[in-house]
């Protein structure tokens, strides 16, 4: 990125923050506070804006202040792991690289060039690569997460479902809000948007977030290369719009930044007790002890615009074009320890203690481009259509380097190619005055290319060498939608979706890289959505069942730091899904939400190498010393997930006290594809609180609290190397003002 777009960036955060004022206001997205109608929530699931309730897709909505305070307190996109039905999101880099699953339906791949089945779609734009998923959450106007295969709308590797997140656009009349909060260890949150036009067609926003954190884990280890305290960051991004409205038609340039300082992910080495998925004699979450290089900072740049020409009747044509960039340096002491077995006097199973030193990292360089042009024909009396084709294409650089002590052992280069062609279809009719079908067919081609060079640690291949991969797929859904009441529709939907192929290109620790073929879902689903009492209370309730034929999966570890991509022969979830949204009373708003999923991996003929750092194997041992994983669980799915938000307000003088409490749970979940009891992780149980005064003048004070209950279990690990393990978010504490105008 030039230093002149970089200033610019700044530029419009530092316009952003400067030009807001003090009031408050109840945001205008807000679907529970603004209206006692709980039928008259909008979502665009099916690209176009349509009542919640009409649209046979399981789909949850947040926005509005439940979105502000769970948002809150220098959270990255992770904060939604748990906040819908059937949704986890983790991370074994931080704020740089998130995973979703949606339905048990992930990706456990730490590899730059991963595939995920769960998309991110950011203002109207795909985010393949996983580092640009992690892209800050601010100045939203809401979060739909879609569950079930999206294949035919979205396109190619939502299998899963899709994470669709909506900027707050420009508007036509002059806006702002600004928020600032301060809490546990220096945390620092500041957000600010302005808004409005400048001349009768034309309007703009701007808007920027900057958070930041101390160190607040103290290294042990005085002696190695590792900082001495651990993970802080500053991240910082900013946003500018510009929307042309005319006679109908419509164009929006969107361009943002993001530079983020921070730490890796802090891996803890014997952090976990032998026998259990407890914490070890010893461990503390604010200690750790690494003497290996430890970094991590990310710049991230992009742009796109939307196009809208209103033709005939409400017959629109939509064009959207995206580009996004990024650098990510990061580099991290894998092992989690300064001590090792081999070393007199280091005990194996102690906390600290590893088998043997890794400390790996590199640079990471993703961009992508991609394009979509859609008709959508609008209402012909009972018939509607939308046609379109899609486009995409990435390159993907990263530098892979390991190190002994200060000596570079290896550099290897990756290339990465991924190009993607779709044509789609969709269309609905409304076959009697109370139902509705709806269907959709899409192809999609693939094509792939990976060229690595360099020098490897410990090899099992002559580099360079380059891999290939092609596949294409026809996806399709077909639904029905009826109106048993007003107030109340059932629906039923099958769908598929399409992973495209996946090339492993790792060559260290005797890595052999491999090509994986596409993997393919098809899903059923039915369900009820209503509304009761007047309309106070909404309900949605979905039942599902999934298959996946050629599962990619990611085997992790072994005795080496290594991974390896296969394909199992199939694997099959089924579920129930439910969330209820009330207004029970004057003031009191309140939100539950739950699953129940189940997932298993079917093929009996797949073996993988069990654990290298002393698990407590559960799994069967074949002959070869291979664990049997059919009938395992998926890995990071939990069994049960559930959510929920209670608010309260009393008006108090020419305002109102309130308080907020939100809650997500999530049961136990297998960090692996194999069964130990110290790799799977506790059920977790997280809450927040926020108490405040919003005043009808328009301002807001709070105090808030997160993970209330500061309960620290285990999120992942690793696996090769002693009971390395990884841990949530501590608790924190705050306060926060807010304004808008």
């Amino acid at each position: 990125m030039t230093r002149l777009a970089r200033a610019a960036a700044t530029t419009c955060s530092a316009i952003a923050i400067a030009c807001a004022s003090p009031a408050f206001a109840q945001d205008t997205t807000d679907e529970v506070v603004t209206t006692d109608d709980l039928t008259e929530i909008y979502v665009s699931a099916s690209r176009r804006d349509e009542r919640a309730i009409d649209v046979p897709v399981a789909v949850t909505a947040i926005s509005g202040q439940a979105l502000d305070v769970i948002n809150s307190s220098g959270l990255d996109i992770r904060f939604l792991s748990g906040r819908t039905p059937s949704l986890n999101v983790e991370s074994s880099f931080g704020r740089t690289f998130p995973r979703f699953y949606i339905r048990g339906l992930g990706n456990t791949d730490f590899d730059p060039n991963a595939a995920q089945p769960v998309s991110v779609v950011y203002d109207d734009v795909a985010l393949e690569n996983p580092m640009l998923k992690s892209f800050p959450v601010f100045d939203v106007e809401s979060v739909e997460v879609l569950r079930g295969p999206q294949g035919t709308l979205f396109g190619r590797n939502t299998p899963a479902g899709v994470v669709k997140i909506d900027s707050a656009k420009p508007t036509d009349y002059f806006t702002g809000k600004f928020s600032a909060s301060y809490g546990t260890y220096d945390t620092v949150n500041l957000e600010a948007a302005v808004s409005g036009p400048i001349s009768d067609v034309v309007s703009v926003r701007l808007s920027g977030l900057m958070q930041r954190r101390d160190d607040w884990v103290k290294n042990l280890n005085t002696t190695g290369l590792a900082d001495t305290e651990f993970e802080g960051y500053e991240d910082i991004a900013t946003r500018a719009q510009l929307m042309i409205k005319d006679e109908g038609h419509s164009l929006l340039i969107n361009a943002h930044y993001r530079h983020l300082d921070g730490t890796p992910r802090i891996f803890r080495a014997g952090a976990i007790l032998p026998g259990s998925n407890t914490p070890n004699v010893g461990f503390d979450p604010e200690e750790a002890s690494l003497d290996g290089y430890t970094n991590q900072s990310m710049e991230q740049w992009g742009g796109s615009l939307r196009a809208t020409l209103s033709l005939f009747d409400d017959a629109t044509l939509a064009i959207v074009a995206g580009y996004e960039e990024a650098s990510v340096d990061s580099t991290g002491d894998i092992d989690g320890g300064d001590c090792y077995a081999f070393i007199p006097g280091c005990n194996f199973y102690d906390i600290h203690v590893a088998a043997f030193p890794v400390n790996t990292g590199g640079t990471t360089k993703p961009s992508e481009m991609s394009g979509e042009i859609r008709f959508d024909t609008g209402d012909l009396g009972g018939y509607r259509a939308q046609v379109g084709a899609y486009f995409f294409d990435q390159d993907l650089f990263y530098r892979e380097f390991a190190y002994d002590g200060t000596t570079i052992v290896s550099d290897v280069l990756h290339r990465n190619d991924n190009r993607n062609f779709g044509l789609f279809a969709a269309g609905e009719v409304s076959a009697t005055d109370a139902l509705t079908l709806r269907a959709g067919i899409r192809y999609s081609d693939d094509k792939k290319t990976d060229r690595i060079s360099g020098v490897a640690q410990l090899p099992a291949v002559t580099l360079p060498l380059t891999n290939k991969a092609k596949g294409d797929n026809i996806s399709w859904d077909v639904s029905a939608t009826y109106e048993v009441t007003a107030d109340t529709n059932v629906y039923a939907r099958v769908a598929t979706g399409y992973l495209g192929p996946a090339i492993q290109d790792r060559v260290n620790f005797f890595s052999v890289p491999n090509v994986a073929k596409e993997q393919t879902t098809i899903s059923a689903e039915g369900g009820v959505k209503t509304a009761l009492l007047d309309r106070k209370l909404r309900l949605d309730l979905t039942g599902y069942w999934w298959r996946t034929d050629d599962l990619q999966l990611t085997a992790v570890g072994g005795t080496s730091n290594s991974a390896r991509l296969i394909n199992a022969d199939h694997a099959v979830g089924y579920g129930i899904e439910g969330e209820l949204t009330a207004r029970p009373a004057p003031g009191l708003d309140l939100t539950l939400g739950g699953s129940w999923n189940f997932t298993e991996i079917r093929d009996d003929a797949l073996f993988i190498a069990p654990c290298g750092g002393g698990c407590t194997m559960l799994d069967p041992i074949n002959g070869d010393g291979l664990a049997v994983i059919d009938g395992n669980d998926l890995p990071q799915a939990p069994r049960y997930v559930a959510n929920a938000t209670l608010r309260y307000g009393v008006p108090v003088g020419a305002g109102e006290v309130y308080v907020f409490t939100d809650w997500a749970y999530r049961s136990e979940a297998n960090f692996f594809l194999y069964e130990a009891t110290e790799f799977r992780g506790e059920e977790l149980l997280e809450g927040g609180a926020r108490i405040g005064y919003a005043a009808d003048a328009g301002w807001e004070i709070a105090g808030f609290v997160r993970n209330i209950t500061d309960e620290i279990v285990f999120v992942s690990g690793i696996d090769f190397n002693n009971l390395t393990g990884m841990i949530n978010e501590p608790r924190t504490w705050g306060v926060e003002v807010r304004a808008s105008f």
